[in-house]
């Protein structure tokens, strides 16, 4: 069966993913496990394309459904972890993982934590008390190293002014300019689900890439885990495109030495050595607010919150009422100060 389960040896119970220890936890009995001393299933078991059209639970032997890029997720019926391990072997098998560091406990607190932050969002907002429910996910992301050759001929000025005698001077020197620079960049993230916001996932970044693990399954138990919609090929023109104002700054950095440059021509060739596919871990928070439901992200990691909230139009009419009449005294008091009167 392609349904891969963690089976506590002392209890039976289900064994998950404990993001405080690192380790394999029951939580019937306290038994933990290190994850690098136990065998990963899909290493001794090969599943073969095709080989299961139905999935089913092996604790209650309910029908597991699923969407199609759905790898790990829970039994709707007694809650037991569920790995599909037919969908990650192969070229769906991902190369490594950063393990969640965060707590669902802890997740949820650090979101209500960021909502009373919110200085323009409602009271009611604030309160953070309508969690509609709390996702931990693995996000399937590439990560690309990208080799750029780069050409860039461009007209160089300097301007230098000075005064000799009763005259002042303008001396302006013209520049052909030429650049070839080597720009090497590791660890591009692209997030490859369809389903999930790039945006969002772009703003929760830096993840920590010195936490990246090699990958096992025994990290996805108790957490929901996606497969890419999107091969690196189809992505690396969206990781060129993230670099590119990187790139467009280091070669200003170069010919800073001008007063002003106009560019002529600018050769980017870029290539992709590697793209590693690779699960990063978020927590995804359904908040319900008026009878609307609002998405936000998490960093499982570093905790980072992103997303847009509702805002109090109350508030912001306060605001703006406040800087205006700070900005109003502000006048009227350098009108007085200046010998004019404040009536």
């Amino acid at each position: 069966m392609p349904i891969i389960d963690y089976k506590c040896p002392n209890c039976g119970s289900g064994m998950v993913f404990d993001s405080e220890t690192g380790m394999l936890s029951c939580h019937s009995c306290g038994r933990n496990e290190d994850i690098q001393d136990s065998p990963d299933p899909l290493k001794v078991h090969v599943f073969s394309e095709g080989e299961a059209t139905e999935y089913h639970c092996k604790s209650c032997g309910a029908v597991v459904m699923t969407e199609s890029e759905t790898t790990a997720t829970t039994c709707s019926f007694c809650g037991s972890v569920v790995v599909l391990g037919d969908r990650l072997t192969g070229e769906l098998a991902p190369l490594q993982v950063i393990p969640f560091a965060i707590s669902k406990e802890e997740a949820v607190q650090a979101f209500r934590k960021w909502c009373r932050k919110g200085l323009l969002v409602p009271n009611e907002f604030m309160a953070a008390d309508r969690i509609k429910g709390i996702t931990g996910m693995y996000v399937p992301f590439w990560l690309y190293d990208i080799h750029n050759a780069i050409e860039v001929h461009a007209h160089g000025k300097r301007v230098r002014t000075y005064e000799q005698g009763d005259y002042r001077y303008t001396e302006t020197r013209h520049y052909d300019v030429y650049r070839r620079i080597r720009l090497n960049y590791v660890n591009v993230p692209i997030d490859a689900s369809e389903k999930m916001n790039d945006q969002l996932m772009d703003r929760l970044e830096p993840f920590p890439y010195d936490q990246l693990k090699s990958f096992n399954t025994a990290y996805l138990a108790g957490y929901v885990a996606e497969k890419y919609s999107y091969d690196y090929k189809e992505l690396f023109p969206r990781a060129q495109d993230k670099i590119s104002d990187y790139i467009d700054s280091y070669i200003s950095s170069t010919v800073s030495q001008y007063t002003s440059v106009s560019f002529s021509e600018k050769n980017i060739h870029a290539k992709c050595r590697d793209a590693k596919y690779t699960l990063l871990p978020v927590w995804v928070v359904h908040y319900d607010y008026k009878n609307l439901e609002y998405t936000f992200a998490m960093n499982g990691q570093t905790g980072k919150v992103v997303g847009k909230p509702p805002i109090s139009k109350l508030k912001v009419l306060a605001w703006f009422a406040g800087i205006s009449g700070v900005s109003f005294l502000s006048l009227k008091l350098v009108t007085w100060m200046m010998g004019g009167g404040l009536g």
